[in-house]
């Protein structure tokens, strides 16, 4: 069954997903945007201060790393269905490694959400805020200190990523982790033991909350937000090793994990006391299979194992991956009204057309009517909040079931 190929595919996800030398961190052939600095030689603007909350605090912690400034701004507050009420349609894009490259991903869908009224997830990897002059403080499990399958970030790209960082949570985004060395296969997250998984988590916080004392660089505002207490869920590289990885992840306090390697478009369960937020297995265009719900799925589909295919293809597949995404969020939204989660990297992959696609996709949902572009953490405090007899009954859709929902919302 080709869905079955596509979610073996994510779960090998290459490992060179993030190379810092491209937005992504892939290693695709071709040239990239080069910094501004390195071409116009302008010093870099005085970087801003801390933006202060209502009440003009700002409580350094640690290291100055990181700072308490008050509750995350641009937060909906969650309801309580009413009786006969129609769920909203959430969709939730979510980003994984969250570097911000030359090629400015981070910051071109960081604005594109504030255009279309979408708030997201950026899953940031741990190593994109630890210089490489540094790299043997990270002990990944069962490799060598300082081992990684991605490259660590230069420092202009370590800068760029903390100051999209500040902005996506002053937007009102979630910053969750992708871990670190994003190892897949042997000796990968499906390998790791519980306890390992533990380290690997620990190092990731570590590494976000003491930048500036790894990275040297003093004049940098802190992050806004608290991480230890921000960070609430993650997707593991490859999507492998959850068994493992929950366990870790509810000792440490979270709410979900994102690391399901694909499921059906149904409304959402909680493994081990966590809500699971998988990838999903959408209508794949003009074929009879399906295909889970990442640019790294409709790449293997389409491309195979080269991130650079044929050129004369890419228009094609482009409108294949673009009416994919919207093919399965029309099954929900006009059905079970299931969230719709779509997993992406900032890549290039075969000239774009998959962030290309994404932008569309984007453009077309998020301002409709009853829909709701939000991040996962905002998925999971509105499924906190209703009551778990009407979350059963949601459940028992087919996600292309129209419903009568004066007679299921009770």
């Amino acid at each position: 069954m080709g869905v079955l190929g596509a979610s073996a595919l994510a779960t090998g996800c290459s490992g060179t997903q993030s190379r810092p030398t491209t937005a992504s961190g892939t290693t695709p052939s071709g040239a990239s945007t080069p910094e501004p600095s390195a071409t116009t030689g302008t010093p870099a603007p005085p970087p801003p201060a801390p933006t202060p909350t209502w009440d003009g605090q700002v409580k350094v912690l640690g290291d100055g790393s990181t700072s308490y400034t008050g509750p995350q701004p641009k937060q909906p507050v969650p309801e309580k269905l009413k009786p006969g009420e129609k769920p909203p349609q959430f969709v939730v894009f979510s980003w994984d490694g969250a570097l911000e490259g030359d090629e400015r991903m981070f910051s071109r869908f960081r604005k594109l959400g504030t255009e279309n009224n979408a708030q997201m997830t950026f899953f940031l990897s741990g190593l994109y805020t630890l210089p490489k002059s540094k790299s043997t403080l990270y002990k990944p499990p069962q490799h060598k200190p300082g081992d990684a399958s991605i490259d660590y970030a230069t420092d202009p790209h370590i800068k760029d990523t903390l100051e999209q960082l500040r902005l996506a949570w002053l937007d009102g985004n979630e910053i969750g982790t992708h871990f670190n060395g994003h190892f897949c296969n042997a000796k990968g997250g499906g390998e790791w033991s519980t306890e390992e998984w533990k380290s690997e988590l620990d190092q990731a916080v570590s590494f976000v909350t003491n930048w500036k004392t790894n990275t040297g660089f003093k004049d940098l505002p802190p992050l806004p937000f608290d991480y230890t207490k921000e960070l609430v869920g993650g997707r593991a590289p490859c999507l492998e090793g959850q068994k493992n990885l929950l366990p870790a992840e509810k000792a440490a306090g979270f709410r979900y994990d994102a690391s399901s390697p694909g499921e059906f478009q149904v409304w959402p369960v909680k493994k081990e006391g966590i809500w699971n937020f998988p990838l999903q297995m959408l209508p794949y265009s003009g074929k009879s299979t399906q295909s889970l719900s990442m640019d790294f799925n409709f790449l293997a589909n389409q491309s195979g194992n080269t991130t650079n295919g044929d050129p004369k293809k890419y228009d094609t597949w482009e409108k294949e991956t673009r009416e994919s995404y919207l093919a399965g969020f029309e099954r929900v939204y006009n059905g079970s009204r299931a969230p719709l989660f779509i997993g992406n990297h900032f890549e290039s992959w075969n000239g774009g057309i998959y962030m290309q696609a994404i932008e569309d996709v984007m453009k077309s949902v998020c301002k409709r009517e009853g829909v709701r572009c939000v991040s996962f953490r905002q998925v999971a405090d509105w499924l906190d909040a209703q009551d778990p007899k009407v979350l059963d009954q949601l459940r028992q859709l087919d996600p292309a079931q129209p419903a009568d929902w004066t007679r299921l919302v009770k």
